[in-house]
Parts: C-alpha cells; sequence; structure tokens
C-alpha cells in the first residue's frame, strides 16, 4: 500500500489496515488487466472495467461493505451496462460481472438476467429523452416536494382531496 500512496494519511491507515488483512484471507483471481475503459457504440456507453481476467470475465471494485447477501440494484446496473461493451468489444459473450467489495474481502458474481438488460435500456432511453430536453414522466411516489423541476412537471396525476378543501 504505501509502495502506492506513500503518503496515506494515518486515520486512514487503520482502515487500509483492516482492508488488507479481510483481503488477504481471500484468494481473489489474477487478472489480465486493470483499469480498461470499454464503449458500446450500438448504445452509446462508455464504462472501466476495474479488472479483466483471461476467460473475459471481469469485475468492478467498491471501497465499501457487502450487503449481508445480493449486490446493490446500480451494481447490478452498472454490470449489465459493462457486460453489454465487454460482449460488443470483443465479440464474446459475457454472462456477468463480479463486485469486489475490499473492506471485507468479498466477491460476488453477479449473472446478468434480462431484467437487468430491460432496466439498462429503459435507463438509456430515459437519459437520452432528457438530452433532448423532455422531462421524464412523474414516477409512482414521486419526491414532487423536493423536486427541483416541480413547477415545470405535468402533474396531471391528479388531485388530493385534502388539496381542494
Amino acid at each position: 500500500m504505501l509502495a502506492v500512496r506513500p503518503s496515506v494519511d494515518p486515520a486512514q491507515r487503520e482502515f487500509l489496515d483492516l482492508c488488507i488483512a479481510a483481503c488477504g484471507k481471500r484468494d481473489f483471481s489474477p487478472a489480465v488487466q486493470h483499469d480498461l475503459r470499454v464503449m458500446s457504440e450500438k448504445h452509446g456507453i462508455v464504462g472501466m472495467v476495474d479488472r479483466v481476467f483471461p476467460d473475459n470475465g471481469f469485475s468492478i471494485i467498491r471501497a465499501t461493505g457487502a450487503l449481508p447477501f445480493g449486490i446493490p440494484a446500480a451494481d447490478r446496473l452498472r454490470i449489465a451496462a459493462l457486460s453489454v461493451c465487454m460482449e460488443e468489444m470483443f465479440g464474446k459473450d459475457c454472462p456477468g460481472g463480479s463486485v469486489e467489495y475490499i473492506p471485507d474481502g468479498i466477491a460476488r458474481f453477479h449473472e446478468v438476467q434480462p431484467r437487468d438488460r430491460r432496466t439498462l435500456l429503459t435507463v438509456l432511453r430515459t437519459v437520452r429523452a432528457i438530452q433532448k430536453g423532455d422531462i421524464p414522466a412523474r414516477p409512482l411516489n414521486a419526491p414532487c416536494g423536493r423536486c427541483s423541476y416541480k413547477e415545470k412537471c405535468d402533474n396531471s396525476g391528479g388531485r388530493r382531496l385534502s388539496e381542494l378543501l
């Protein structure tokens, strides 16, 4: 660690020592490449894969602790997007990727599911619409009270009885 960053803050040193100890208890697969920039021209997305393995697998690294089980939705979406990019760039099937939680020394593989790809395509459509200047449809249970677009929003979802009285 000190070879990479000799001026590490002493206050963070204890946390980093715990991370190193947790990771030392596990054998992580050796990577053939680190920090690989991947892209999909078809979908217009670019991303960064932290580690690439010989079998065309990949992992992303998190400096947060792992959930008791599973992988957070944001990481599942990111793995789906990176898988699409890897497939397009290398012309090989990429069924999923791993998330490596450094503080816990845990790596979890996520196989991309059809719902992950649907979510990715929905997000990409929404982003493109926003880039064109459209305001997305109001979701159920929208946090309208704190939204900065409250005045511009088409609030056609009806009114509450309490608003009329």
